[in-house]
Order: structure tokens, then sequence, then C-alpha cells
């Protein structure tokens, strides 16, 4: 009997659209979540901000290292929550287009990932 090797998981860059995330009060105003969701046999990672009514979704992945941006769960915000932060190597980026604005990764951007807000719940768009 042979043993086999166990395969490293997937990872996914983007995920089909009309997922439910949960309510819009899953998140604070102000802050981010965390979100890992399994397709298939892959896995895809993602944050999603909230300012108000509005969400904003990236990929979870700095331009700069190909790291996950957060060493904390859900830490995705400058201490003053008008930027993104890449916990790592410090580099900001802009909350509304996801543009690196400061640190090693100018002139990248987040991956930008589709989320909408429809009758109060967070959907993948």
């Amino acid at each position: 009997m042979s043993e086999e090797t166990p395969q490293p998981a997937v990872r996914l860059f983007s995920t089909p659209p009309g997922v439910k995330l949960g309510p819009l009060e899953l998140i604070a105003d102000g802050a981010a979540r965390n979100f890992v969701l399994q397709i298939g046999e892959g896995f895809f990672h993602g944050f999603v901000v909230r300012r108000g009514q509005e969400v904003r979704g990236y990929v979870d992945r700095c331009p700069h290292a190909g790291l996950p941006l957060a060493q904390k769960l859900d830490d995705y915000l400058t201490p003053a929550g008008d930027l993104i932060a890449c916990a790592w190597h410090g580099a900001l980026f802009d909350i509304d287009s996801g543009a690196c604005v400061g640190g090693p990764c100018a002139g990248a951007s987040l991956r930008p990932w589709p989320v909408a807000l429809v009758e109060g719940q967070i959907r993948t768009a």
C-alpha cells in the first residue's frame, strides 16, 4: 500500500458572483474583515472594508511580497482607519482604489475582489 503525498491547497484569486458573505453588520463601520472561501479544491482569501453603507473587497495578497496583508485576524487598516496597511513591510493602500500610496510597492495596486451590498447582505459580485 503506497501513501500519497498531500498536495498543497490551490490558491484562488477570484470567486463566482452571488456568494453570500453575511449581513453588513458583520463588519463594524470603518473596519475590515477577512473571508476565506473554499471553492472546489481551492481556497480564496480576501477581505472587505466597510465605510458606512459601502463595501470594498480586495484579494488578501500584498503586491510587494505576495503575502497576506494582515498578521492579526481582520487587522487590515491603519490605526486612523483611512488606509489599508500591509503589516509585513508597511505598504499603504488607498481604500477606494487599492492603489499603493506608500511603502515598497510604488506603482502597484491590490487586486480588487468585486463585492456588493444587496438588501443588507454582502455578496460577491
